[in-house]
């Protein structure tokens, strides 16, 4: 027996979750992921591993997670999200420009992803040290985000090629898709190339392609993103370049969503500019920003660190820097504000990290303009409205300056004093191909192209300037496994080992 029932191309999560679905179906599944195995899991590898879902509370979430998880459950708050808040939060941070037809499937998708997840083998924790803050004696979750996986995007990739090693699926790694296979109208498999050059062609009654968007390619981002952001240090996966886009195009896809932005964060200058770090993975990122000021090289604020929630903003927030001098900035605390920040992001060996007993020294230490941020921070802290400070809830402690900073303003005013140099990293492009509710691949007609589905950050049309944290992950699930349970259904599967 020759070929595959369903051939997904992509092993990051949410290929891994069309193969899971397909297998699940009875089809015979094989995964091609065109990095080594030591270098594959796509951009899922690098993440902190966190998905957004509508769920009713802690209690609800409780049953997921891991026994040693379940403690802490008495003493924490994770309050109730629903769908209609979910689609919501898309809708607003997009400021409308989401599909918001996508936006309901992913949201009533989530409801279930965590529990057939669960079942697959992904083992589940809530994430205390980066969504939570101690407030009136109790761990209270911010920004809705609460759920990660044990051992966070590593982990993530790990237990996937464990539950396909259990389930039969095959995995090929070093096979890079060439094309796909046509047989009139539909697709009918994949011509690949192996690690030794090798070419061969692998028949497949459906093909579901995750293999990502073109962030890691600098020409790309040059002509879709705009000039300048060829300077933007890739964070995750080195092998998104774009290459599986061109060919669905190619084969008749349409394109659907916002092609001219990303999800960028705030990324440390002296990480690598080219992605691919297996070690730090995610920890080169610095989200603790909410606490304290961003300032430019000239010393100038230049955004609202309080505008909303965490979650809310640090995908958009790399744009910002990226667009100041040199494409960097400085994240700014004091001694009151260092305790509170991410222990796993900030107290990594080599972090590009300055520390003065001066405001005045601290920027000759990091090469700002001393007189305009020692100007800068003397005004800030006297703009400061007196309310209590909870970084557990929107506090509304303003500080009354343009830009403004809407919650958290905590005075710079106490030695000794930290700057954070940031430039921005990229994770994903958001502009992709357009599928439907099954995730199946659309023509310019609006018709499925028979055979063909995709998943995850190849999908264009949820996303456009900005996301709601953790939703990618949860995307990418959703979306993978209709594919793959759809991809199961297009003939009688042939028997199965």
């Amino acid at each position: 027996m020759s070929g595959y029932d369903v051939v997904v191309v992509g092993g990051g999560n949410a290929g891994f979750c069309a193969a899971h679905a397909a297998r699940e179906g009875g089809a015979r599944v094989l995964v091609i992921e065109k990095a080594p195995e030591a270098e594959a899991g796509g951009n899922s590898f690098y993440t902190a591993g966190a998905f957004r879902v509508a769920h009713e509370g802690h209690d609800a979430l409780a049953p997921h997670l891991d026994p040693g998880e379940r403690e802490r459950i008495p003493d924490t708050v994770v309050d109730a999200y629903t769908v209609e808040q979910y689609e919501d939060d898309i809708a607003r941070v997009t400021e409308g420009r989401g599909d918001p037809h996508m936006a309901k499937v992913l949201a009533e998708g989530s409801t279930s992803i965590v529990g057939w997840l669960a079942e697959t083998g992904i083992r589940w924790r809530l994430m205390y040290e980066r969504q939570a803050y101690r407030s009136e004696g109790k761990d209270v979750f911010f920004g809705n985000l609460a759920l990660g996986v044990v051992d966070g995007g590593k982990g993530l990739v790990r237990q996937h090629a464990e539950a396909a090693a259990r389930t039969g699926i095959d995995v090929r790694y070093g096979t890079e898709l060439v094309d796909l296979v046509l047989a009139g109208d539909r697709v009918a498999g994949v011509r690949v190339r192996d690690a030794e050059g090798r070419t061969s062609t692998i028949d497949a009654t459906a093909v579901v392609l995750a293999a990502g968007g073109f962030e890691a390619n600098a020409e790309l981002r040059r002509t879709h993103l705009g000039e300048g952001w060829e300077r933007a240090y890739v964070r995750g996966n080195p092998l998104n370049t774009g290459d599986v886009l061109a060919i669905a195009l190619a084969a008749g896809a349409v394109r659907h969503g916002d092609w001219n932005s990303c999800h960028s964060v705030a990324w440390d200058v002296g990480s690598p500019p080219l992605g691919g770090d297996r070690e730090l993975t995610n920890q080169h990122t610095r989200q603790s920003y909410p606490l304290g000021i961003v300032v430019n090289l000239e010393g100038k604020r230049f955004l609202d660190e309080g505008a909303d929630f965490r979650n809310y903003t640090y995908a958009k927030y790399g744009g910002e820097i990226l667009a100041q001098p040199e494409g960097r900035a400085f994240q700014v605390f004091d001694a009151k504000t260092r305790p509170l920040l991410r222990q796993e992001e900030y107290d990594v060996e080599g972090i590009t990290e300055y520390v003065a007993d001066s405001v005045e020294e601290l920027a000759r230490a990091a090469g700002i303009a001393a007189e305009a941020f020692v100007e800068t921070v003397e005004v800030f802290n006297s703009s400061i409205e007196p309310r209590p400070f909870d970084p557990a809830i929107k506090d509304g402690r303003r500080a009354d300056v343009d830009p403004p900073k809407s919650n958290w303003a905590s005075e710079i005013d106490t030695a000794p004093f930290y700057a954070y140099a940031v430039t921005c990293g990229i994770t994903f492009t958001f502009g992709g191909i357009r599928v439907d509710d099954d995730a199946r691949v659309l023509s310019d007609s609006g018709e499925p192209i028979a055979g063909l589905y995709a998943a995850g950050e190849m999908v264009g049309g949820l996303f456009s300037g900005n996301y709601p944290g953790g939703s990618g992950l949860t995307a990418g699930a959703v979306y993978g496994r209709l594919a793959g349970r759809h991809a199961a259904t297009l003939q009688e599967v042939r028997g199965v080992a």
